[in-house]
């Protein structure tokens, strides 16, 4: 029997599990890919000048859209990023981006909708319906009967009046906040579906307040995904109903903006 010393033994070892393989192939452990993660931008209000932190200038909003082009991203629907996460689709192209709007502002089709038309890019836009037609500020049906007309706008829900449910379930009784809260989520669904088409079944939590019961509530309703407002990369491994999205402002643009898209 021959005998090895401790030495002769390891570099044996090493050299079994670093030779090829007969099909030419390393033997070494391969690492396990990343999980891609994506991040959703979300947008409120647009306009020549940032009127208040929530404004995002048309032109910056435009050099957002040029940095992405020319750096090799791709803007997919937010429909594609949420079948995937549910294993319901294909892993979306690497470097990809979403980009959304909430509250229905009417600058969103002054603004935003010139800009993405000439870009040719879907967006996802999440109402509170009680507001259109209806508030000075927020769009009309029909624009936002023409916005999904083009084939780049989904419309989903926003709740029906964009309420804070911290505050109401503290002054309401247990069960005047259940059908409140069902209300919410039940008619924004009814009444987008019924004006606009389509199918409503994400949600953008108001606030970005959201917890299990109402993760459930949404759930019961009809939606199968909602969004939070923390600001951060969405991965496959996020909570279906609490995915994040960056929140948009006029500081977001030049190096700032190629950091937030560079954070992987």
């Amino acid at each position: 029997m021959v005998r090895y010393g401790k030495p002769t033994l390891f570099l044996l070892l090493l050299l079994f599990f670093w030779l090829p393989s007969a099909k030419g192939e390393s033997n070494v452990l391969r690492q396990t890919p990343s999980p891609q993660k994506i991040p959703i931008l979300l947008y409120h209000r647009f306009g020549p000048v940032a009127a208040d932190s929530m404004t995002v200038t048309t032109p910056v909003f435009e050099s957002h859209l040029k940095y992405l082009r020319e750096n090799g991203y791709t803007i997919i629907p937010l429909r594609q990023l949420v079948n995937y996460y549910r294993k319901q689709g294909p892993p979306p192209p690497r470097r990809s981006v979403v980009i959304a709007a909430d509250d229905g502002h009417k600058t969103v089709y002054t603004e935003m909708f010139p800009v993405i038309k000439k870009y040719r890019i879907p967006i996802t836009l999440f109402v509170y319906p009680s507001a259109i037609s209806n508030a000075p500020y927020a769009m009309t049906w029909e624009q936002l009967r023409e916005m999904k007309k083009s084939g780049l706008v989904d419309i989903q829900s926003h709740s029906y009046w964009h309420p804070n449910f911290n505050r109401d379930k503290r002054r309401m009784k247990s069960d005047e906040y259940d059908t409140f809260v069902d209300m919410q989520f039940g008619k924004s669904k009814e009444k987008l579906e019924k004006e606009v088409g389509g199918k409503v079944d994400m949600l953008s939590w108001p606030f970005g307040i959201y917890n299990r019961e109402l993760a459930e509530k949404a759930a019961k309703a009809g939606y199968v995904a909602a969004f939070t407002i923390e600001r951060r990369h969405s991965v496959i491994a996020d909570n279906i109903m609490a995915i994040p999205r960056y929140i948009m402002t006029d500081e977001n643009k030049g190096k700032t903006f190629e950091r937030m898209m560079t954070n992987e």
